[in-house]
């Protein structure tokens, strides 16, 4: 409670526009909000803030484990950012996705399926991977009695033990090379998603189930690009045969019996990680060389992750007015920034002119920002 002021302070500056750390006290300033919450945003203060909150992992996990209560779909995926600082001792050499063996700083994110907002991160040594780090969540959050959506980087391992302590469902999509997927499987059951024909069939395989879908234009895709490889030497024609039958299929492996549409759906759902990997890690790249010690790296995941949540909130806004694809969270936030509040000498104070656009957003989204009088 302390340090919600300076913590709500740099999440937003960071959601309005990437800002290094050094400059948060000038756009801060700049803004209403500055006038109605006071807060201590010096490069000191914000450094010293940084490490007390990374210090404080319990009311992390308090504040985490708030967000956690009602989700029962959670997509969790891992990810990480190269780091060549020798003070950190989070750095540490690992494969990367690009399976690059480098000194890196690993980072776990779980996000709400059904509330469509991220619920929890954590800065995680860079050695750690897939299994190890999700075994440990799970325990140090108390996640049961759930669905779970991982990434394919599990499909290697055996998560049944774990999965059944902690009565969780878990949906998980297979490398092609996954030996128990038979591509040969005759499709049963089809459905549109977003103008795209998939069928799909479900086989059980050892009390699980293996969903196999086909993408049919991403079918036509994989067959054109093998044929450019073939066309420039990297592949040969009796590759193609042998891999054709895997052209525009995806296998998912789950612990739960469901319809071919509500899997995919779930699955797909992860693209919403995806979506937020991308802006923390284009943020991180920015500001990396700022963070001196663990502390202050684990308080910045935490403030980045406070930016995330006001994102993916103002996205659900948009998506319950069927607005996804129209307009951007960072596109709202554009338009609105353009009316100022104007402080008159005679104690007065008045809205400036108000564009045409920030009053159609404010309209549609009912806002009530703009009042007639």
């Amino acid at each position: 409670p302390d340090d919600y002021g300076e913590i709500m302070a740099m999440g937003i500056v960071k959601i309005l526009q990437p800002t290094p750390l050094k400059l948060i006290k000038s756009r801060w300033e700049k803004l209403y909000l500055s006038r109605e919450i006071e807060v201590s945003l010096s490069p000191n203060i914000i450094s010293e803030k940084l490490r007390y909150i990374g210090s404080d992992w319990s009311a992390q996990r308090e504040f985490f484990g708030y967000l956690l209560r009602e989700s029962k779909y959670l997509l969790f995926d891992l990810s990480s950012i190269v780091s060549y600082s020798e003070n950190l001792k989070l750095a540490e050499k690992g494969y990367n996705a690009e399976h690059l063996y480098l000194r890196q700083i690993n980072f776990a994110l779980i996000f709400s399926s059904e509330h469509n907002v991220p619920v929890m991160i954590k800065a995680i040594p860079g050695s750690i991977r897939d299994i190890k780090s999700f075994k440990h969540i799970v325990k140090s959050m108390g996640i049961k009695s759930c669905v779970v959506v991982l990434d394919r980087g599990f499909a290697s391992y055996n998560l049944a033990e774990l999965m059944k302590e902690k009565e969780i469902k878990f949906i998980l999509p297979l490398r092609r090379n996954f030996k128990a997927i038979e591509y040969e499987l005759e499709m049963e059951g089809s459905f549109i998603y977003r103008k795209r024909g998939i069928n799909w069939v479900k086989k059980e395989v050892a009390k699980d189930f293996i969903y196999l879908y086909k993408d049919v234009k991403l079918r036509a895709e994989e067959e054109t690009t093998f044929i450019e490889m073939i066309e420039d030497g990297k592949r040969t024609r009796r590759d193609m045969i042998k891999e054709r039958k895997k052209f525009g299929k995806i296998a998912i492996l789950l612990n739960i019996d469901g319809s071919g549409e509500e899997v995919y759906l779930l699955y797909k759902q992860r693209e919403s990680v995806e979506v937020a990997f991308d802006a923390m890690k284009n943020e991180l790249e920015n500001d990396k060389t700022y963070l001196s010690d663990d502390d202050a790296v684990r308080g910045y995941f935490f403030i980045s992750f406070i930016s995330l949540y006001i994102y993916f909130r103002i996205l659900d806004i948009l998506r319950q007015k069927n607005l996804i694809g129209k307009m951007s969270p960072n596109e709202v936030l554009f338009e609105l920034s353009k009316v100022y509040l104007i402080y008159y000498s005679d104690g007065e104070k008045r809205l400036s002119e108000i564009p045409a656009k920030a009053e159609k957003i404010e309209r549609i989204l009912g806002l009530n920002l703009f009042p007639k009088t």
